[in-house]
């Protein structure tokens, strides 16, 4: 079975872009303290007033628990640590998981 990874979109408006985008740097970097090989990245796509931002998780291949991916205690992390990151967006937070097709 392939790796699992996540994906988490949500919107973000241009006057909260500047402390969102420090409070997604700090949620990743905590996490990668606790999951060092954690790939974290952080994807915008401009939409003028307001933006799609979209945050990636996953594990490359000869981590620790990498043929599984991001699991469950992983993926509640990620939600727990983006707490602080709720009153800068606008909506909700919507978390998708893949697989990569072999």
């Amino acid at each position: 079975m392939a790796a699992r990874e996540l994906f988490v979109w949500y919107r973000v408006r241009r006057e909260h872009a500047d402390e969102a985008r420090a409070t997604v740097a700090a949620l990743q970097r905590s996490l990668q303290r606790d999951w060092p090989d954690l790939q974290a990245r952080l994807l915008v796509r401009d939409g003028g007033e307001t933006s799609t931002w979209m945050e990636t998780y996953a594990l490359p291949a000869g981590s620790a628990g990498a043929e599984r991916g991001i699991n469950a205690t992983i993926e509640a992390a990620i939600a727990a640590a983006a707490v602080p990151l709720e009153r800068l967006i606008d909506g909700a937070r919507h978390t998708e998981a893949f697989v990569a097709i072999a």
